[in-house]
């Protein structure tokens, strides 16, 4: 694993670098204002803590809060500091890109369903809680792809980072 990327690889990894801390800067601000929302509507924030399937709508933020403002930020960061840190190379500038679509189209399907499964009532527009019933079953079935590409992404980042890490001492000894 050589210290030298080529001139392509730097300017990806610098752009995947910035679009992780890019990524956790839009996630926060949609976090912290759906919680102001929840929060701030009395309305909302009774149909969230006394309707059947609010607290999925809460399960919705709260992934949006961890998975994109929090993991976003400590990837970013992570990504910029081992290589640094060992001083040596990102191992696959390639697994980075995965990571970062990854991680992005599972989250935003996380909480799209996470969402709809907590608006079961809403969607269904009607007062029968089997239709509703339905609809939340089906909602929640489809967050379990998008949770696994979450896990899968985050399994590439670990992967990535401890291959990178590896060797540390022998390039700090040159």
């Amino acid at each position: 694993m050589g210290n030298d990327l080529t001139r392509q690889e730097r300017e990806d990894f610098t752009w995947y670098t910035l679009l992780f801390v890019f990524a956790c800067i839009v996630y926060s601000i949609i976090g912290f204002s759906w919680g102001a929302f929840m929060g701030g509507m009395k309305s909302f924030r009774d149909f969230v803590d006394y309707s059947a399937y609010g607290q999925k709508i809460v399960l919705a933020h709260t992934h949006v809060n961890l998975l994109g403002w929090v993991e976003m930020a400590i990837f970013g960061a992570l990504y910029y500091v081992v290589p640094k840190l060992t001083n040596g190379r990102i191992y696959s500038v390639k697994l980075v890109k995965v990571h970062f679509w990854m991680h992005n189209i599972g989250l935003v399907g996380l909480v799209v369903f996470f969402t709809l499964a907590g608006m079961a009532p809403l969607i269904t527009a009607v007062n029968d809680p089997d239709v509703s019933s339905k609809v939340y079953h089906r909602m929640m079935a489809l967050t379990g792809p998008f949770g696994t590409l979450v896990l899968l992404a985050n399994i590439i980042w670990g992967y990535n980072l401890l291959r990178t890490a590896m060797g540390w001492r022998e390039r700090m000894a040159k």
